[in-house]
């Protein structure tokens, strides 16, 4: 099936979730500028790179904010912690002056 012969409705939905796309990975590089601020401010302050108080606090959050929104809530955990997991590499780095 090539794009032409896609039904209206159907390419009207995947044109918005290209745009949803886009916009989340827009979302995520402003997150990533962010918390590689942080990983700096952590490296010069002589702090660890991860904070397992604040990851548990902000998955209990995010876990809330799923649910509310109708998302499934293991789901995005699963994601939060994939992001979190970047973060705390990156702050490594930088911590290692790297």
């Amino acid at each position: 099936m090539t794009d032409t012969d896609v039904p209206a409705e159907l390419a009207s939905l995947r044109s918005t979730i290209d745009n949803i796309d886009a916009a989340v990975v827009h979302l995520l590089a402003e997150r990533f500028k962010c918390t590689q601020q942080v990983g700096a401010l952590k490296a010069r302050g002589g702090m660890p790179p991860a904070d397992k108080a604040r990851e548990e606090r902000q998955i209990t959050r995010l876990r809330s904010l799923a649910t509310d929104a109708g998302l499934d809530p293991v789901f995005a955990e699963k994601f939060l912690n994939f992001v979190i997991a970047e973060v705390i590499h990156h702050h490594e780095r930088i911590a290692e002056g790297r």
